[in-house]
Order: C-alpha cells, then structure tokens, then sequence
C-alpha cells in the first residue's frame, strides 16, 4: 500500500504539472506510458484540447497503429494516425550509435507543425523516469522541439505509471513493453525494409507459437539471436525444429536462443564508455547551439 501512496502522491504533481498548460499534443504510441499520460491529459484539459497522434511506420507491426487508435477511441480522445519516412533518411539508415536521434527529430518535426495548426501549446511524450538513466539519444530530439516529457518531471518510475494505471482501470496497465524494429540490429548493420520485415515475420512467429510477452529476434547478419522471458524458454526448446525450420524460410542461416533471456536494450552492450560519452558531447554541442 505504500508503494500505491507514493504513486498517487507523484500523480498529483503530474496534475500540478498538466494544469499550467492549457492543451497538448501527445505523442502516443498506445502503450503502458503514453496511454496513462493521455488519460491523464484528457482529464486535466478536457478532451478538446489533447489530441494523440501516433506515427504510422515501418518500423512498427503495422496492429500497433490499430490497437493505438483503438485505445485513445476507449478514452474518448481525438486521434490521428500519421505516416513516417525514416527508411529515406541515410543518416538513419547508417545506423549509428544515435540512430534514434534521426528518428525522433523527424517525428517531432511532423508532431510540431500538427500541434500549431490545432493551436495546441505543447507536445508531450511518454518518457518515464527509468528511461532518464538509460541510453536514449531521441531524448536530444525532444529537447530541440521543445517536447516535455510530464512522468519524467514528475519522477514516476515504470512500476508506478503500470500501478496508476491499473488502479484507474486502463486496460494497458500489464501490456508488454514494445520498441521499434531498429533495436533489433546491431549499430552499424544497415537497415534496409526487408530486413525488417524479416525480423518482424520471425517475432509474428513465435508469438503464433504462444509466446506472449516479451519475446525479440535481434538479427546479426545471417544469425538470429532469441531472447524470451525465462518461463517461455521450454516452450521454444520443445518447439525447436520449427523454429529452426521457419526462421531458415526467412532467410537466416544460424538460430539461436539466448540463455540470458529478454533484456531490453541488449544492443546497447555492444557501445563502449567512449562512444556514449562522444554522443554525450554531440548532445552538449547541439544545446550550446540553439
């Protein structure tokens, strides 16, 4: 119960926060985190002054649009489904360790133009507080657009906005975390759309085979490497040969389970101390910048 004090009293800053502004964009992708920022924003401003907007792009299971759209129709919440372009940029097709800089830059760019022309003052995102310690160079993007990012501010953490969300009854409180198709490849391997229409066939197949929460094909080169919670581990073991057989159907030549199981961001390992603290500095220029 302790914990569930501490969430609401956090929530009420969320408020405090919400209340000096007077209507926003959010950047909504449907999950835990910009579901529970949109319920609340409607809540504080009135649902005619908030409008979701999600990106429409290929780097996504194309259902995530369509769950998205479904839910902000749950809340009562005006929402628009718009297209994204990455795949034309080369500066994010190169895949460089701050890939999701490119990526985020775009779609604040689109977001800001959609938020003027509804009059709306602010674009807000999911951002928690976990993610302020994790590697995320998109968090450059948003500060260049001016995108606040009210969980964060008001320091909920994960847990609390899953805990939050249940106790207002969302029906996201327990949906399992989701990232783009770009985190699946090593920087570095160019991201090309068939290669990402072979990961996202694989992952469709395994969750064709009962595997429901998270579950990541990172694909390096012609091997694929699968990560599973460690209670979805037998179940792919016992399903081995098909797995092996299908994942050969989609191209790769070596299959792979990863004993360590899922771990978001896995990729991230692979950057040493010098390349995050080279973008750290490619971050501190661009502030000095503007």
């Amino acid at each position: 119960m302790s914990g569930e004090r501490e969430a609401l009293k956090k929530e009420k800053k969320l408020e405090t926060l919400l209340q000096e502004l007077n209507g926003a964009l959010v950047a909504f992708s449907g999950g835990v985190d910009s579901t529970y920022l949109l319920y609340k924003a409607a809540a504080v401003f009135g649902r005619e002054r908030v409008l979701a907007v999600t990106a429409d792009s290929p780097l996504r299971f194309p259902e995530e649009a369509v769950e998205a759209k479904r839910t902000a129709a749950a809340l009562g919440v005006r929402h628009r489904i718009i297209k994204t372009t990455e795949l034309t940029r080369e500066d994010f097709c190169a895949n460089p360790p701050d890939r999701c800089y490119y990526c985020k830059y775009e779609l604040f760019a689109l977001l800001s133009k959609i938020a003027e022309a509804e009059g709306l003052p602010q674009l807000l995102d999911g951002s928690n507080r976990d993610d302020a310690s994790d590697y995320r160079p998109g968090t450059r993007a948003a500060r260049e657009w001016g995108v606040r990012s009210p969980l964060q501010e008001a320091e909920l953490s994960k847990e609390e906005i899953r805990l939050l969300s249940r106790y207002h009854g969302l029906p996201t409180w327990n949906k399992p975390a989701a990232a783009c198709l770009a985190s699946r490849f090593p920087y570095g391997e160019r991201l090309e759309l068939e290669k990402l229409h072979q990961v996202e066939r694989g992952e469709r197949f395994l969750r064709s085979l009962g595997l429901h929460r998270e579950v990541r094909v990172r694909r390096h080169g012609s091997l694929a490497r699968i990560e599973a919670t460690p209670g979805e581990l037998d179940l792919l073991m016992n399903r081995r040969r098909a797995v092996v057989d299908r994942f050969k159907q989609l191209g790769f030549l070596y299959v792979t389970l990863d004993l360590e199981g899922f771990q978001s961001g896995s990729m991230n390992r692979a950057l040493d101390s010098d390349s995050k603290e080279a973008n750290s500095r490619t971050e501190e220029i661009g502030e000095a910048r503007k």
